[in-house]
């Protein structure tokens, strides 16, 4: 049984396969930037607004934005929208060992936004 979200990459994958959308299918990384940045202020908005069914729709097109470039870089052989998911899941276990690991617990949101700069610079410096 398919999950709400693999229907929904579905639903991507066919707005932008043969028989899809005509502009759906002409988007690119490059030409979606001013549609993100679009959702994502009325997204902004719609938080400062503090109104939830605005926000719950206005996250849906952010929600979109990331699934249309993760269907670009797919059908470009780059990536798929789970290497998105993978390296965001395994990107928070890093930042946080004060959660998943055995580092010393951060007591204060402050104390953990330290410990998640510190784990950032580690990995800069990694690469």
């Amino acid at each position: 049984m398919k999950t709400n979200f693999e229907n929904l990459k579905q639903t991507i994958a066919t707005l932008r396969g043969p028989n899809g959308c005509p502009w759906d299918k002409k988007q690119t990384h490059e030409s979606l930037i001013k549609c993100l940045q679009n959702e994502s202020q009325e997204l902004i908005d719609a938080i400062n607004n503090k109104d939830d069914e605005n926000m719950k729709e206005e996250l849906g097109d952010v929600l979109l934005q990331v699934l249309m470039n993760a269907q670009i870089a797919e059908e470009e052989g780059k990536f798929t929208i789970d290497d998105v998911i993978v390296y965001l899941d395994e990107k928070l276990h890093r930042r946080h060992p004060h959660v998943f690991g055995d580092h010393a617990k951060a007591a204060t949101p402050e104390e953990a936004l330290a410990l998640w700069r510190e784990m950032k610079k580690k990995e800069r410096e990694g690469k």
